[in-house]
This record gives structure tokens, sequence and C-alpha cells, in this order.
């Protein structure tokens, strides 16, 4: 594994199973004493989130803390860069504080790559959310819960549901699902959403079709950021033809189980009976989320 992680494309299969099952060892169930130790005592982890974040956010910062790393929490809005300061500009003046490691989300592409081609030899950098292109640590942590409740991925049938065209989550999922040899992948949403190229899957555009006998089926929300004004489809419409119910429930696996990057928008792609019912195990993603970024970062800075 190279020295950053920009994309799951970065990782070749025996990288991703080191870092899912790294990621196991730490996993801590709520209520659970959480995994510490001091493996990353001297380092510093800075997290430049341009773009709002909770969950990312908060389980970088939980799980550098928890490796025993200090961490910075750069709030963009009051930073330089307010000022007109550039990305790089920025990075430069945070490296000279001896900063080992960027955890950087941005709407704008190829800004980490960029990042990664400009600092040190001994800094690393994290894409933790780029564009509609890469959510490379998503992908991990999908990964990781569908192993814990599937097991192995040779005989799953998987649908992505939504609004794939603008998902970076979608991509990074698809990534990582193809690598660990899923038996099928269907790409299930109006025609408009789904994606033109960069993701692969059966495109299907009957929501019934598209879910029938899966295995896993992982709910995305509508990008409405990310989209042209006048092109956001009207909620109710959508949640009758593409939305997660009781209904469409009974036509998975009688075992299936339901996923969901966060954050959901209740009554639009999936709704409360199903988002919190026994088959949802869209809060084991976001448990999975602090384990997952532990093993990253830990594989990443105790190289050096």
């Amino acid at each position: 594994m190279t020295r950053h992680l920009i994309s799951i494309a970065d990782l070749d299969r025996a990288a991703l199973l080191a870092l899912l099952d790294r990621a196991q060892r730490y996993v801590a169930r709520p209520g659970e004493p959480v995994v510490r130790n001091r493996s990353l005592e001297g380092r510093t982890v800075a997290n430049l989130f341009f773009e709002a974040s909770t969950r990312t956010r908060a389980s970088f910062e939980l799980a550098a803390r928890r490796l025993g790393a200090d961490v910075l929490n750069l709030d963009i809005n009051l930073s330089s860069t307010a000022k007109g300061e550039t990305v790089r500009d920025t990075v430069a003046t945070l490296q000279a504080m001896n900063v080992d490691a960027f955890v950087i989300r941005h709407a704008e592409s190829g800004i980490q790559r960029m990042i990664a081609d400009f600092v040190a030899p001994h800094v690393s950098v994290i894409n933790a959310g780029e564009s509609h292109l890469n959510h490379p640590t998503q992908g991990l942590l999908d990964a990781l819960t569908i192993r814990q409740h599937k097991g192995d991925f040779a005989n799953l049938v998987v649908a992505i549901v939504g609004d794939i065209r603008h998902s970076r989550v979608a991509r990074s999922a698809s990534q990582a699902l193809r690598l660990l040899g899923v038996k099928e992948l269907r790409l299930v949403g109006p025609a408009a959403l789904l994606p033109e190229d960069g993701v692969e899957g059966t495109r299907i555009t009957s929501m019934d079709e598209g879910i029938r006998g899966c295995d896993v089926v992982m709910m995305l929300r509508i990008q409405k950021e990310r989209m042209q004004a006048g092109s956001i489809p009207d909620a109710a419409a959508y949640h009758r033809e593409y939305g997660m119910d009781a209904r469409r429930l009974a036509l998975l696996a009688d075992d299936a189980i339901v996923m969901h990057p966060g954050p959901m928008n209740r009554g639009v792609e999936i709704s409360d009976e199903v988002a919190d019912g026994p088959r949802s195990v869209i809060l084991d993603q976001v448990n999975n989320g602090v384990a997952v970024r532990m093993a990253v970062l830990e594989t990443l800075l105790e190289r050096k």
C-alpha cells in the first residue's frame, strides 16, 4: 500500500483485505469499551473539510485520538482560505507545523491527488470525499459491514439504488465490491441518475426488478447539491418509484440487509420502518467507520 489513500483503485485485493482485517480488530459495539493504543503517539493528523460532514469528520477524529495521535480540526470558514489562500498554501503552512497526515474532503475533483503529489515524502494524504468521484474509506466500511453480516462475497447479489450518477459513495463501494468478487452488482435508479461511466454494474431502471432477490441493498440519497436547478426529482414521486419501504423488503432475499451511507432523507429514499427495522445495518456502518479509519491511519503512518 502506498503512503496515500486517494481511491479504492489504488488498492489491490490483498491490501483491501488487510485493511478490513485490521479494522475488524478495532470494532467495538456501542456499550463496549473502545479499543485504544498509542501506535500513533507523536503523530499529528489534520482534518481539512471543505464540505459539510458529520460521520466522516467525527469518525476520523475519534480514530486518530484512539490511536494516540494529536488532532487538528481546521475550521475552513475561519481559516486563511476565507481570505483567498490556496489549499496548497494552507497545507504547506500546516506541514511546516509537523503535520503527518492530511484528511481532506473537497467538492473539487483532483484536489487530494494534487496535494498528495505536493506534500513532503513523510506526509500522507487521505481522501475523505472528493467531488462525485471517490470516498475510499466509505467503500471500505461498506465492505466491512457486508462481510460481518454475509461472510464470503462470492455468492452475493448487491444492488446500489438511487442517485448513482452524482455519488462518490457508489463509485468507491462498487470498486471495493468488484475487487472482493461479488457475484452480481446492480445499479438501480431513474435513467437520468444512472452513471454514464465510472461505475461497473448492470443498469436497471425498475426498482422492483432491480432489487428482486438481492442479498444487499445500498440506498443512496439524491445529491441535490450536485444537480442543476430544475433537475431535482419530486420527493413524493421519487419515493413511490424508488423508495425502500416494507413492501419492497419482501422482494429481497430472506436474510437481506439494507444499507445507507447517510445522511438519510426519510420518506424519500427510505422509509422509517426500513431505516429503523431489523434488516437495517445503517448504524453498523457508522460504527465500522471509526474502526476502518483507525486501520487506514495506522497502516499509512506506522510505516514511517
